[in-house]
């Protein structure tokens, strides 16, 4: 199926789109894209104070032999 480039400017959909089997036809929608929503979700949780980490921080020796720590340490 051929579906001029006007019309599909005039749907809004422009680049990927998803076909569904409605009961009234084909339904075309744009393309979803999978992370969308992060970043406002990410601003949203840092707000709220929730982007800590889950656990503390597990130390191997890599951690003690490996690494050389340099200017400003917490």
């Amino acid at each position: 199926m051929r579906i001029p480039k006007p019309i599909l400017e005039e749907a809004g959909l422009e680049d990927d789109v998803e076909l569904s089997l409605g009961p009234d036809g084909i339904l075309i929608s744009p393309a979803a894209c999978a992370r969308a929503a992060w970043e406002d979700a990410a601003i949203r949780v840092r707000e709220r104070g929730e982007d800590g980490l889950l656990d503390a921080p597990a130390p191997t020796r890599f951690d003690e032999t490996e690494w050389e720590w340099t200017g400003h340490q917490e």
